[in-house]
């Protein structure tokens, strides 16, 4: 869920909006690592970071992390990263929590103290966005407005039954931008499907997209009865659909890596890929796994 704000940073104007923070809409965004590693070997990451530069003040960094349920020991890592980001970058630190259901909002929300004996030496108040203050888009007029945010609610309210309706608003919304800006489009569609997964509202969106004759590589009703019997045709749609997955999760994909996905034909296989691309965490491991090696070659 984090991702989203990397990628289209101006749906950060409508989420501070919703948490009473404010900030021009003139505001720079430019993403900064996220590692947060000492030089000892304790690796630690935040999910993003990005350095926002309103046009009305100082420059601030924006940790943001994705919170799919509560973590002990978070709270800890999120103090940490408050306190090393403004060590490091010598600025102010927010930090934005996103999370999918109220109790998780709820604790996250904090406040979090590092003390003892009465004395409070550090406080963590994090903004959160949750289903309890994320708006519920449910007409398409307004999604195509904003389609970034809708994106969110609908990730925020994956597991609601509102997430119906939310999803029904972004796909009439998608298929009348793809006539203008199918790019933008595509990447919405290749956002959720990835971020949705196979949740119910996962399979809710993706019996949406069977229905509408939309990108190729998606396995939708029409494409399939399309594809049938033309493998070389489905094997580039294929091997599409696993680059853009990459693509959106932000793994990187070496040449060697694209040139195996691009030239195989064994359908099979690549449904295989397909599958591990929503999950791996390097490229390379699309092809191979412990205990799950690739089938052999026909």
């Amino acid at each position: 869920m984090h991702r989203i704000f990397q990628e289209r940073p101006e749906i950060l104007g409508s989420v501070f909006e919703v948490l009473g923070v404010p900030l021009s809409a003139k505001a720079t965004v430019d993403a900064v690592t996220t590692d947060v590693t000492e030089t000892r070997p304790l690796e630690r990451r935040v999910d993003t970071v990005l350095r926002i530069g309103p046009s009305d003040g100082e420059d601030f960094l924006l940790a943001i992390e994705s919170q799919s349920g509560r973590v002990a020991g978070k709270e800890a890592s999120w103090a940490y990263y408050v306190a090393y980001l403004q060590a490091k970058f010598r600025l102010p630190v927010l930090l934005l929590v996103v999370c999918q259901d109220a109790p998780t909002a709820k604790w996250a929300a904090g406040p979090f103290d590092c003390g003892t004996r009465g004395w409070t030496a550090l406080r963590v108040y994090p903004l959160v966005a949750g289903p309890d203050n994320l708006p519920v888009i449910t007409d398409a007029r307004t999604a195509a407005k904003n389609l970034a945010l809708a994106v969110l609610s609908a990730l925020a309210h994956a597991r609601n039954p509102d997430c119906d309706a939310i999803l029904e608003a972004i796909s009439s919304a998608l298929q009348e931008l793809r006539e203008t800006d199918p790019d933008t489009a595509e990447y919405f569609f290749d956002f959720l499907e990835v971020t949705l997964g196979k949740t119910p509202a996962g399979e809710k969106w993706n019996r949406i997209m069977s229905f509408v004759s939309y990108f190729p590589g998606r396995g939708t009703v029409r494409e399939t009865a399309y594809l049938e019997g033309k493998t070389e045709g489905r094997a580039e749609g294929e091997a599409k659909g696993i680059l853009s997955v990459l693509e959106v999760r932000g793994i990187p994909v070496t040449d060697t890596v694209r040139e195996r996905i691009t030239s195989c034909t064994d359908l099979d296989r690549m449904d295989t890929w397909l599958e591990r691309s929503r999950t791996v965490e390097r490229a390379e491991d699309l092809f191979d796994e412990q205990g799950n090696a690739d089938p052999p070659v026909s």
